[in-house]
């Protein structure tokens, strides 16, 4: 039975459920994860290669319907539209954590929201330090979240290649982490770099969004209707001046996880079905092994050769944004987690130890993604200080990978043995016999509304 002294501990084991769901979508991220550096390195190769300008000419060439403010490059297309499904993913992820999640629990909660929180604040404060130091001017300043964003992908792709057997509380805690910086991050890309907005479209954007509301939470899930309500409302709040990947979230907030009291006889779906659970499940090998490598690939084509390093390295907006993500992330969400253990009179769970946390939040300075397309906001692409910061996100990440798998390859011996415990199942009853004092399934009932 669960004591009141186990729900204190920091980074216990989560429910068997919640381990597997945590367990399903990591795998996919990590293969994601190495199909991300493959196209990232491909990206390098090819921008620094003679044939860089070839490169650029793939990057720059646009496709699409000018009327409707769609003729977009290859790289807008990208960051714009694929990115647009990542994000869509990540609404989901949110709605589930916030309802039948870690997140659905204050308490169990508070620790990664925070440690989320101050992950985003101080890296944002260290960057702004550095620039104004280093004599930085205001549109320098434009940059200060690029270094605030956390790549579960990429920090995955990390574990796999140096064979972690991170325990199930950490990567539970670092899966919700990353859910939660997602989510700071979409309101910061909405709010501070958003220009020219026209509010027509916006308003005209909730037509189709709500369409395709009605529809999923009456569980009709035909493709032919919900795709073109989907790219409609994408596109209206393309035109409005808000970033498309907001578009994203939206859809991915609306669609239920909770059962409802009935369905129309139309419904393609039972009245019980988690539908973003359903829709996660199909979407995220296409948001993870394709949308986001594909975006990578034309967002991390930097031309180094030729003095680009030199001049990043004498540039502050480059120098904040590797200290930044090497130090900010370690300081926030590490500072933040003790603090908080210590305002809770919380304890580590067992055989853990605050290096392993140390070794996380190293792990959360790799921003890949989201901070090479904020870089691509605050400075424009293809400018100078898009191209510095680009350099900075990649060393920045890179460096913070290397740190982390130096901190959690010494307590690998550890990690493999709490997993060889965590796998034991002598009852033969399917749930291992470490998550038998955990409640197996959702101990809160669950709301016959609309969710």
């Amino acid at each position: 039975m669960t004591t009141r002294k186990d729900q204190d501990r920091l980074f216990r084991r989560p429910t068997w459920i919640e381990t597997q769901v945590v367990t399903k979508a990591l795998r996919t991220e990590t293969v994601g994860g190495a199909i991300l550096l493959i196209a990232a390195v491909a990206a390098l190769v090819w921008a620094n290669s003679p044939w860089r300008d070839a490169y650029a000419a793939l990057r720059d060439f646009r496709v699409g319907f000018e009327p409707w403010h769609l003729e977009l490059s290859l790289g807008q297309w990208a960051a714009d539209g694929l990115l647009a499904i990542f994000f869509f993913v990540a609404g989901l992820e949110l709605k589930r954590e916030f309802l039948v999640g870690d997140l659905r629990s204050p308490s169990r909660a508070a620790v990664p929201v925070i440690a989320a929180a101050a992950g985003v604040a101080v890296p944002a404060i260290v960057f702004t330090v550095v620039v104004l130091v280093g004599g930085g001017d205001s549109e320098s300043l434009r940059g200060w979240a690029v270094p605030t964003a956390t790549d579960i992908a990429f920090a995955l792709a990390v574990l796999a290649v140096i064979g972690s057997h991170l325990p199930s509380g950490l990567r539970s805690f670092l899966l919700t982490l990353a859910v939660v910086d997602d989510l700071i991050a979409i309101t910061i890309i909405a709010i501070f770099y958003t220009s020219g907005l026209d509010v027509a479209a916006l308003l005209l954007a909730l037509v189709p969004l709500a369409a395709f509301g009605f529809l999923v939470q009456r569980r009709i899930a035909i493709v032919w209707l919900l795709v073109p309500l989907a790219f409609a409302t994408w596109a209206l709040v393309h035109a409005s001046g808000i970033h498309a990947t907001v578009a994203g979230v939206l859809l991915g907030l609306i669609v239920p996880v909770k059962p409802r009291a009935s369905v129309p006889s139309v419904s393609t779906l039972s009245a019980e079905t988690d539908v973003a659970h359903r829709f996660e499940h199909r979407l995220r090998p296409l948001s993870a092994g394709v949308a986001v490598p594909v975006f990578a690939f034309f967002a991390a084509g930097v031309t180094v050769v030729g003095g680009g390093v030199g001049e990043a390295l004498r540039d502050p907006v480059a120098i904040g944004i590797v200290l930044a993500l090497v130090l900010g992330k370690v300081i926030g969400v590490l500072g933040s987690t003790f603090v908080m253990a210590r305002f809770t009179r919380a304890e580590l769970d067992d055989d853990l130890s605050w290096s392993d946390v140390v070794g996380l939040s190293l792990l959360t300075g790799i921003g890949f993604t989201v901070s090479l397309l904020v870089g691509e906001l605050a400075f424009g692409p293809g400018s100078e200080n898009d191209e510095h910061a680009k350099l900075a996100v990649i060393a920045g990440s890179v460096l913070a990978a290397v740190l982390a798998s130096i901190v959690l390859r010494r307590r690998n011996a550890i990690y493999r043995r709490i997993e060889q415990e965590d796998n034991v199942d002598d009852d033969g009853d399917g749930v291992p016999d470490a998550f038998q004092d955990r409640p197996a399934v959702d101990p809160e009932p669950r709301s016959d509304t609309t969710r």
